[in-house]
Formats: structure tokens, C-alpha cells, sequence
């Protein structure tokens, strides 16, 4: 008997959420590699993630900040301009074929950022200089805004290996300001979605509860400590595939 697609999604996006969680992350490209595979119109692909990525992400802020507190410059300045960039992107309907490259490229850069991640996310070895100049966080901002509304992915796979790589914080100082970046974004990007298609799956409120569960689960675990580098490192291959399969 053939499994039915919504009850898989819903483990995959349970999955998806614990992992993601677990380094402060919606898990919005993990949510578009399960519907990449398994096949979702890319119609409802967006607002699908970004609706998980809003329950998350609140989670996620709220455990991580509780945890290791909040730096508000790791933030704020991303945060003016990716706001009503990824309100723009949400509006922008890209035709089926794009949307397929944009957001198989997305899936490969995520998996490419989850592969290395685990090699250096538990060093914090990195030197730190401080938050980024206001102008540069402004411009990052409003290019990963962008990008979060035109594919649904929440842009904390882009910021936080960002912030470690130019030395702005560590891996925990990155966790709880990416998942306040990933929550405005997304509820913006939703916006601009649902102004244009205010369709949503009938399975989403299911969807929903799974991935509330996990990311409580998740983002519990990695408050206290950085998440399982097998585990991540699977849901890389995954997304690998996922991004491949939407690529060609």
C-alpha cells in the first residue's frame, strides 16, 4: 500500500524543523527539498515553507535567546532593508522553469553551507571582529530579503555561515538574531505571496503542528549544545539531491 504524500511530507518537514532548529534555522530549504522530491506545484511551494518557517523561527528565537541572549547588531541592520526586499520577492511570480533553477540552486548552496558548517561549526575558532560596517549589512540584507521572498526559504541559510565567515560572531552568536531575520522575513515574504496566490494546501495545519513539535524539540537540543553532524550532514545529501532534481 503506497504511502500517502501528505503524511511523508509531514515526517519529512518534522525532520527538517529538528534539524534545522537545532543552529537557530526555519527550515524552509529543507521543507522545499521534501516538496521538490516528492513532487508539490511549485505554486504552493512558497507559501508552504514560509508559513513552517513562522512557527520555527519563533520557537527557535525564543529558546536561543533565552539561552545565549541577543545581539541586536547582528540584526537590526540586516533586517531594515531584507524586510521590504522579501515582501518583493514574495510578489514576483517567476515562471515554473525559473523557479525551478532559482530554488534548485538555493537547495545545492544549502547543502554545500550544511557540508562545511559541520567542519568547523563546533571549532568557534574563527577570529571575531565585531558586527559588519551598517552600510554592508544593509546591502547583504536587502540581497538575501530578496532572495527569501522569491523562493520561500527564510535567508538564515545564507546570514548565519555569513556572519561566522566574516568574522562578525560565532556559530551560537549568529543562532538567535538568524532566527529573528528568518521570522520577519518570512512573515514578509508570505505577505507579498499571499497578495498574489492566497491558495495553501489543506494539509498545512498538520504540517504545521509537525513542525512545531520538531523545532520545540530542536531548537531545545541546540540551545544547549550544536546539532548532530551525521544527521546534518545527511539532510545535505539530501538537499543535494533535491536541488539537483529541480535543476535538471
Amino acid at each position: 500500500m503506497p504511502i500517502d504524500n501528505d503524511l511523508l511530507l509531514g515526517v519529512l518537514f518534522f525532520a527538517a524543523a529538528l534539524l534545522y532548529s537545532s543552529v537557530g534555522h526555519g527550515g524552509g530549504s529543507g521543507y522545499l527539498a521534501a516538496m521538490a522530491l516528492l513532487g508539490m506545484p511549485p505554486a504552493m511551494m512558497r507559501p508552504t515553507a514560509l508559513v513552517m518557517n513562522l512557527g520555527v523561527a519563533a520557537i527557535s528565537l525564543y529558546k536561543f535567546a533565552r539561552a545565549g541572549g541577543f545581539i541586536g547588531r547582528l540584526f537590526l541592520p540586516f533586517a531594515i532593508t531584507s524586510v521590504p526586499m522579501a515582501f518583493v520577492g514574495g510578489r514576483i511570480q517567476l515562471p515554473v522553469a525559473s523557479f525551478g533553477i532559482v530554488v534548485g540552486i538555493v537547495l545545492l548552496f544549502s547543502a554545500l553551507r550544511l557540508f562545511t558548517e559541520t567542519l568547523q561549526a563546533d571549532r568557534q575558532t574563527r577570529a571575531v571582529r565585531g558586527p559588519p560596517p551598517f552600510a554592508v549589512a544593509l546591502l547583504v540584507g536587502a540581497g538575501i530579503g530578496l532572495l527569501a521572498g522569491l523562493t520561500g526559504v527564510g535567508g538564515g541559510i545564507f546570514l548565519s555561515p555569513l556572519i561566522v565567515l566574516m568574522g562578525w560572531g560565532t556559530v551560537r552568536d549568529s543562532a538567535a538574531p538568524t532566527a529573528a531575520f528568518i521570522l520577519v522575513n518570512s512573515a514578509a515574504g508570505l505577505i507579498g505571496v499571499l497578495t498574489r496566490q492566497p491558495a495553501l494546501p489543506a494539509a498545512l495545519p498538520y504540517w504545521v503542528a509537525a513542525v512545531l513539535v520538531g523545532g520545540l524539540i530542536g531548537a531545545s537540543l541546540g540551545s544547549r549544545r550544536l546539532g548532530n553532524t551525521a544527521l546534518r550532514r545527511a539532510l545535505a545529501a539530501v538537499l543535494l539531491v533535491a536541488g539537483a532534481k529541480m535543476v535538471f
